[in-house]
């Protein structure tokens, strides 16, 4: 699967993944149960890259020291929302507001679908932001702020 940015709106951001093959109902469903899963997770506040103690301490785990008054003073990083994946031949999409997240959103998503890639359905391609010219975006409804300013 190759992984391509284009430009990224925080909070107004189109996620494209493209298919080697139209893709099954059952495989719809798998990655509809990834973004749901990354969506509730985002919304959670996981995707704080301010906050990974665990992370940053290493292969040993064993015993570590966990900071819980830093885990409470950073700030939050919480995805606003996300909407329904659609589905157009070997094309689908989903519109994301990634809100206070950051890149571990990405970073998360792209390893889950990368793997995803490798045992249930085959992607050629993920594009982080933009917009196709062979299927048009309007403005989500569920943005907060518009494309226009």
């Amino acid at each position: 699967m190759d992984v391509r940015f284009r430009e990224v709106d925080q909070f107004n951001c189109w996620l494209w993944l493209y298919f080697k093959e139209v893709p099954s109902q059952g495989e719809r469903n798998y990655v509809d149960g990834v973004f749901d899963s990354w969506y509730v997770i985002g919304r959670l506040g996981g995707f704080n890259a301010e906050n990974l103690q665990v992370h940053e301490e290493g292969a040993d785990l064993s015993c570590i020291s966990y900071d819980n008054n830093h885990c409470e003073s950073v700030i939050p990083a919480l995805m606003h929302n996300v909407g329904q994946l659609e589905y157009r031949d070997k094309w689908a999409r989903c519109w994301v507001d990634l809100g206070t997240s950051d890149g571990l959103a990405f970073d998360v998503l792209i390893n889950t679908l990368s793997q995803l890639d490798s045992d249930v359905v085959e992607l050629q391609e993920l594009i982080i932001g933009g917009v196709n010219d062979d299927w048009p975006v309007e403005e989500h409804p569920d943005a907060v702020f518009s494309q226009g300013g």
